[in-house]
């Protein structure tokens, strides 16, 4: 099941789980379409894998399953594309 994460880790902006600009890659990083469609060029920087928009969970879902609350932002934000955090396997 997705995380549903709460924001873009470039620019911290806030992605509730019915937001339409979320995008991911395969391993649930997660940034809005800003930055990903602008520096980020739908490329992950953590993984390099496409960044894709976010599927929405159907709000009646999110009772029994809820988006995560954790909040992670790369820091620099999107200004460095170096990794900061270690590359997935």
């Amino acid at each position: 099941m997705l995380d549903l994460r709460p924001n873009c880790e470039c620019c911290n902006k806030d992605l509730p789980p019915e937001s339409l600009d979320a995008r991911i890659c395969s391993f649930e990083c997660t940034f809005c379409v800003a930055c990903a469609e602008g520096p980020l060029a739908g490329k992950c920087p953590n993984c390099g894998g496409e960044l894709v928009r976010r599927p929405r969970r159907p709000s009646g879902k999110l009772v029994s399953a809820p988006a995560s609350t954790e909040r992670i932002v790369r820091l620099g934000g999107c200004a460095t594309m170096e990794p900061s955090l270690p590359a997935h396997d």
